[in-house]
């Protein structure tokens, strides 16, 4: 039976690997995986419904649902909602976690036979992470509580910690779990498959990494993105989020690549810690029966359209990496088709002859990886909160803002794929423009149904 190794970052915006074609970034152990696996070019989420992407990102991820339907928005996932870890457990996989899993204790016990270092919040100071110890009852009834500054200001929060690892960093600790893991099950458990869940802090803010990683990027030296704008069009509902306000309004060339060097050497680091755990992947013997996947939770904008966070709909916010490696899995190749995240849990489950949940929603997309000719998703719905719908093809993108700006935007992704030109008031765009709203239209009585940020935002159209 194949193992499966999950690695999975946070804020990692699709065009951060230099082997994907960012010049700017250093990214070795990344550029691997894209060499010897099938990268997809085209890997998005569908968006969120809370400030917080990542959590309802996570839930989708890891029950194949779609985001309308998931129970409390993701933050507790309910037992109904069959978990991918689960699926493998059920299996006869031993399934390890570590790292940051944002969607309730009872949905980890359920998933993970064990594990260690499992943080159950959304951020932390990299250098001083709680985290909890596995717990085989699922209880993780030891709470803390914090005062942080999280938003500018002191704020309550508890969190369930067993302990903390003061003076290294998150991407280290992780990592050094994962490897500890990998060298027990090698020496103890060989014949048992494993499902390896590995889910890093990093690259999100605050953005602190080993000093020769910091020095790495002069931010001089780092271009902006082409499609960086000292501030937003307009305003649309997001302005004072804590993710907006990390950098001064409007945005000054200076800071942004401030934040991109930053945010690089955040990511080298981070490849670097990943390599590590490729090396002993490949000591243990492990490496060619294991498939790899790595990808984010969402991106980031840093900068581009005058915006820092991923409270929006362009694509550096809802587009991410998303990278398959191992045995049966085409090398060096590229599939341009159109995938949500959702859809990696039914296509594990194709890949490995297990059978796909019933609470399942998400589309394998194993034939593709065999034949880069099978047709893809026409379109994706993509959301945030109940200010913004969008739909998504290959060639358009339309968005519809529902807030105090009431803005329409539509992209010719094949001429500007950096979404800059605005085509919703163009009169020979009209028919597009139409045709684009009756796709939305469509996906929005299969996605939505009786969500009260369906009612909000659909009143207004």
């Amino acid at each position: 039976m194949k193992n499966i190794l999950f690695i999975l970052t946070d804020d990692q915006r699709y065009n951060t690997i230099a082997a994907c074609g960012n010049p700017d970034i250093k990214t070795p152990n990344m550029d691997r995986l894209v060499r010897e696996g099938t990268c997809f070019s085209h890997a998005f989420i569908p968006g969120g419904t809370s400030g917080a992407v990542c959590m309802p990102s996570r839930a989708m991820l890891n029950t194949g649902r779609t985001l309308f339907h998931l129970k409390g928005e993701g933050q507790s996932i309910p037992a109904d909602h069959t978990c991918m870890g689960e699926v493998f457990r059920q299996a006869g996989y031993e399934t390890f976690g570590t790292g940051k899993w944002h969607n309730g204790t009872e949905a980890y016990a359920r998933s993970f036979s064990s594990g260690d270092n499992i943080f159950f919040g959304g951020m932390w100071d990299h250098w001083n992470v709680p985290t909890c110890c596995y717990d085989p009852t699922g209880q993780y009834d030891n709470e803390v509580n914090f005062v942080v500054n999280f938003f500018q200001e002191n704020q309550p929060l508890t969190i369930h910690c067993d302990k903390f690892t003061p003076g290294k960093h998150s991407s280290e600790l992780l990592s050094d779990t994962a490897i500890s893991y990998l060298d027990r099950h090698a020496r103890t458990n060989p014949e048992q498959p494993f499902f390896l869940y590995l889910a890093y802090l990093a690259p999100h803010d605050p953005r602190t990494m080993p000093e020769r990683f910091k020095k790495m990027y002069d931010p001089a030296a780092i271009s902006l993105p082409e499609n960086y704008r000292d501030s937003h069009p307009f305003p649309f509902g997001v302005e004072d989020i804590r993710d907006e306000v990390l950098a001064a309004q409007p945005r000054q060339e200076a800071e942004v690549r401030r934040h991109l060097a930053e945010y690089y050497g955040m990511i080298s680091h981070l490849d670097h810690e990943i390599g590590r755990v490729l090396a002993k992947l490949e000591e243990t013997g492990e490496l060619d029966n294991t498939i790899i996947v790595f990808t984010g939770d969402n991106g980031l904008a840093v900068g581009c359209h005058g915006l820092m966070g991923k409270q929006n709909l362009y694509d550096h916010s809802v587009r991410v990496p998303l990278v398959l490696r191992g045995p049966g899995i085409p090398a060096g190749e590229t599939r341009d088709q159109m995938v949500y995240l959702l859809d990696i849990f039914p296509t594990l489950c194709e890949l490995t002859g297990l059978s796909i949940p019933a609470s399942v929603e998400g589309s394998s997309f194993a034939p593709i990886l065999q034949n880069q000719n099978v047709p893809e998703r026409q379109a994706l719905y993509l959301v945030y909160n109940d200010l913004i719908r969008g739909v998504r093809t290959q060639r358009y993108k339309l968005i519809e803002y529902r807030t105090a700006a009431n803005q329409t935007q539509l992209f010719d992704l094949e001429a500007d794929p950096q979404e800059r030109h605005n085509l919703a008031d163009n009169p020979a765009w009209q028919n597009i423009l139409a045709e684009m709203r009756t796709q939305l239209l469509s996906l929005r009585d299969s996605w939505e149904g009786d969500h009260p940020y369906s009612k909000t935002f659909w009143s207004h159209f």
